[in-house]
């Protein structure tokens, strides 16, 4: 008997999106907002204090070297801060002004080096940061002595939990994300040390006689390469919220309030009493009692965070499966279920199982390997072309044994299922933002609640910023519309105090990069 395969897709469809709804999505905000105070005050893995106990002034200035290191792939490049401009405009409606990137270079992080020792991996990316130099430097003319001065400052977001006490140090906890790595780790020096083969020893003089140990590729004139000071080290969503905050001077009406990543992975931070966290965390600062607000590194996905999607029933089979399977099960629940890492995943476990019903439609053999379907290929392809291409790219991927396979029903299948997926994405991420802004009492979810206020006539509501980047909420079809609607919606819905407040997705482009050099210009504000 042949399969109903819109039965099937329906049934499988409705597992994930079931509670996509106004009321259970309220709840949903609810339940993470009580489970994030409660990690707040007794975790010691969530929440954790960063050095960043200043927000931008909008007045740093300088040129600073900075590397964005991600789940999938190494950026770097020259950010340089001009500050306000000579009579302090407000930029909000052009913010990138203040900011000049130059020589940006991108390289993917192969498999071998996520695998290999930590010193190769670092020892890479000291590769990468003097290619970046060493393009700089050819466009500066060699009789220059000393184009960087005495040092360079160099900026890092590191998307990978970590333990700070002052801004450019940090210990690497386990990174996650299909990493090995999992000792704690200096990263200041490790970096340092995979850069440092690239510069002579100050008594050299830049003799070329010391550079015979460099790669024979290395670019002519690497002997210029000037020494590196670690300035700031950071999260990927501080830097993400910095760069924002720096280059969106705040108006009357307006704040960035949070830092939200959703792209391989997905993270976000808030600045936060240091009231309401646990109290060894105070004794994390180099300055801790002399600070009262610090920006926090939520770690939101990690073991824990989930709770509230067990007690709504919002996990399904497929979840369970891709979380026993993962590199690291039950680490980080939340992240397996709505980060471009995943996605694809889940889109093929169903599609897999879906198809097992069927003992006359024969699976191709590419389609069982686990991480064969990826979530980029859902974003670029499944999610935006007309069908028969999607079955021609599908047939090119995932050839199969009888033309008949990649059918319209199986497409439309395809389709549907990642469609539903990445729905729930969008509507859990948004369900935990309007959560983590409660939390931090920035609006209020009390559904119960009467109390509110009317908003002046000509008056603006209160804008509160998430500041937002990566390859999932930027570059999937509907992510960020989804995303914005829902929290919308329950920002509405929450409490009638929440009247006078609009909570704004706004992208931070190349926060990464950006925010890495913001804080490195920040170190005389944060002590």
């Amino acid at each position: 008997m042949a399969i109903d395969f819109a039965g099937e897709a329906s049934q499988a469809i409705a597992a994930f999106t079931h509670f996509i709804n106004e009321e259970t999505l309220l709840d949903l905000a609810v339940r993470f907002s009580e489970v994030y105070t409660h990690l707040a005050k007794t975790s010691l893995e969530h929440f954790l204090v960063t050095p960043v106990t200043a927000l931008p002034t909008g007045r740093e200035k300088g040129k600073f070297i900075s590397i964005d290191v991600g789940g999938s792939n190494l950026r770097a490049g020259f950010v340089e801060l001009t500050g306000e401009t000579e009579h302090g405009e407000n930029r909000s409606e052009k913010p990138n002004e203040k900011i000049k990137r130059s020589y940006d270079k991108s390289w993917p992080i192969e498999e071998h080096l996520k695998m290999d020792q930590a010193e190769d991996l670092f020892a890479w990316i000291g590769d990468c940061i003097a290619e970046v130099i060493t393009d700089a430097l050819e466009d500066i003319p060699t009789s220059v002595v000393a184009p960087f001065g005495d040092e360079l400052l160099l900026g890092i977001t590191f998307s990978f939990p970590m333990a700070q006490k002052s801004l450019s140090e940090a210990t690497l906890l386990p990174m996650g994300k299909g990493f090995a790595i999992t000792s704690d780790l200096d990263l200041g020096k490790m970096l340092s040390a995979g850069y440092a083969r690239h510069v002579p020893e100050p008594h050299t003089n830049g003799d070329r006689n010391h550079t015979d140990n460099l790669p024979s590729s290395k670019p002519a004139g690497s002997s210029r390469l000037p020494r590196i000071r670690i300035a700031a080290i950071t999260n990927d969503t501080v830097a993400t919220f910095a760069s924002l905050s720096y280059a969106v001077k705040a108006a009357p009406n307006s704040r960035v309030a949070m830092g939200l990543i959703v792209g391989t992975g997905t993270n976000a931070t808030v600045p936060m009493s240091l009231t309401n966290l646990h109290p060894t965390k105070r004794h994390d600062l180099a300055n801790g009692e002399a600070v009262e607000t610090v920006v926090i590194n939520t770690e939101w996905t990690i073991r824990g965070t989930d709770k509230p999607l067990v007690e709504l029933g919002i996990k399904t089979t497929w979840d369970k499966t891709l979380d026993a399977s993962s590199e690291a099960p039950g680490f980080q629940p939340f992240e397996y279920m709505t980060a471009g890492r995943y996605l694809g995943e889940i889109v093929r476990l169903i599609f897999v199982d879906l198809i097992a019903k069927d003992s006359r439609a024969e699976l191709p053999a590419s389609l069982e390997i686990k991480n064969a379907l990826q979530t980029r290929f859902l974003s670029e392809v499944v999610a935006r072309a007309e069908e028969r291409t999607v079955a021609v790219e599908l047939e090119k991927l995932f050839p199969s044994t009888t033309e008949a396979f990649w059918a319209p029903a199986h497409v439309k299948m395809l389709r549907d299922v990642a469609y539903a997926v990445q729905q729930r994405s969008s509507a859990l991420i948004a369900a935990a933002c309007v959560g983590l802004l409660d939390c931090v009492h920035d609006i209020c979810i009390d559904p119960s609640a009467q109390n509110g206020y009317a908003i002046p006539e000509n008056s603006k509501p209160e804008e509160l910023v998430i500041a937002y980047a990566g390859s999932t909420i930027s570059q999937y079809p509907e992510w960020l519309e989804t995303c914005q609607r829902w929290i919308d919606v329950l920002v509405a819905k929450g409490s009638l105090e929440n009247v006078s407040k609009r909570v704004i997705l706004r992208e931070a482009l190349d926060g990464g990069i950006i925010g890495a050099g913001v804080l490195a210009g920040m170190t005389d504000e944060i002590t």
